[in-house]
């Protein structure tokens, strides 16, 4: 929770910056703001849990493929917006092999850490889209999501109550990663802002594909057959989606 805490005041110390340039976003966008806040403070802690009590091989992939579909499904009802047969099946080509990349760890560890993940997936699919209605309602989606890290990097603070935070490198790669993390979810809500959410979701959570390629190529993890053939699903998902988009 530290290296999370350490990682959100970063990246609200840079919106601060950030948001000097940018005007402020219009007021009907605040309420959604704030209950995003809510939102990604719940998914740290959930993801921290899951962490805790399951396998990263478990956990991350299925709080990451569980969302799109949540949020294409949210959009629809909340946004009024309607995807067609095709963009569907990339979306579900991405979630189904995503969750494909899913493997089992520890004894005990896929049963006990798949609760808070799955959890963790509706959070993100919740946050999603309340970040979507809130970029369009703001007149300036980078000023909308500066604004939202800025609040989430407060609303973190009171973790480091709990002790002292050391300066070593484990928090300067955390800081680093509230950088990237910053610039990676900016670009997500503007994205979400022109097009439909469902179907942004899905390209952002392909992401996961590009980290067990990494794993295999720079950590020696393993990369079976069968999560191999679940990365070539998520492609064939995320080319679905390219040829819509």
């Amino acid at each position: 929770m530290r290296s999370i805490t350490v990682m959100a005041a970063t990246a609200g110390l840079a919106s601060a910056v950030w948001a000097a340039f940018l005007p402020l976003p219009h007021t009907a966008s605040w309420g959604h703001m704030f209950l995003s806040v809510v939102l990604h403070v719940t998914y740290n802690f959930l993801l921290v849990l899951a962490y805790r009590h399951g396998d990263l091989g478990v956990s991350y992939p299925v709080a990451r493929g569980s969302s799109p579909m949540l949020v294409a499904a949210g959009a629809a009802v909340v946004a009024g917006e309607q995807l067609d047969a095709f963009t569907l099946l990339g979306i579900a080509l991405v979630c189904g092999g995503i969750l494909g990349l899913a493997r089992e760890g520890r004894e005990g560890g896929f049963t006990r850490g798949i609760v808070p993940a799955a959890l963790a997936g509706a959070t993100i699919a919740a946050y999603t889209v309340i970040d979507g209605l809130g970029s369009r309602a703001s007149g300036n989606a980078w000023s909308y999501a500066a604004w939202l890290f800025i609040f989430n990097g407060l609303a973190m603070l009171p973790v480091w109550a709990r002790g002292p935070v050391r300066l070593d490198s484990g928090s300067m790669r955390s800081a680093a990663g509230g950088v990237v993390s910053l610039a990676a979810y900016a670009i997500v809500i503007w994205a979400a802002s022109i097009s439909p959410m469902g179907q942004v979701s899905a390209l952002r959570e392909s992401s996961v594909v590009v980290a067990a390629v990494l794993g295999w190529l720079f950590l020696g993890e393993q990369l079976g057959s069968r999560r191999l053939v679940a990365c070539l699903i998520v492609a064939a998902g995320a080319g679905c989606l390219g040829l819509r988009g």
